[in-house]
């Protein structure tokens, strides 16, 4: 699927700099994770509810029979992904998530 707008995008993206963040989001597992750029922990949070979201569309409306989906936030550190945490605390995104998801909406 060389040819494929995601394709596309994936072979021009620049390369990342220290502490970007790119939200990944793997829509029936087992399966390749799409990966996409995010500024921002709040614009993160609004990616994830969003593909989230499109799948349990997809489920009701039939397109899909089922599913099994998985998503997080990676950021690049020390020149490689890694999940994303909270460094005061240690929490993972979705315990962070949880404790801001009020003031985020």
């Amino acid at each position: 699927m060389t040819d494929s707008i995601y394709a596309c995008y994936r072979s021009k993206k620049p390369a990342p700099l220290e502490g970007d963040l790119e939200v990944w989001w793997i829509p029936q597992i087992p399966g390749e994770a799409f990966r996409w750029p995010v500024p921002d922990l709040v614009a993160a949070s609004l990616m994830l509810d969003a593909l989230a979201s499109y799948d349990d569309f997809q489920l009701a409306q039939g397109v899909k029979g089922d599913y099994c989906n998985a998503g997080g936030l990676s950021v690049f550190r020390d020149g490689e992904w890694e999940d994303w945490y909270d460094e005061e605390t240690g929490d993972d995104f979705d315990a962070y998530r949880e404790r801001f998801y009020d003031k985020w909406n």
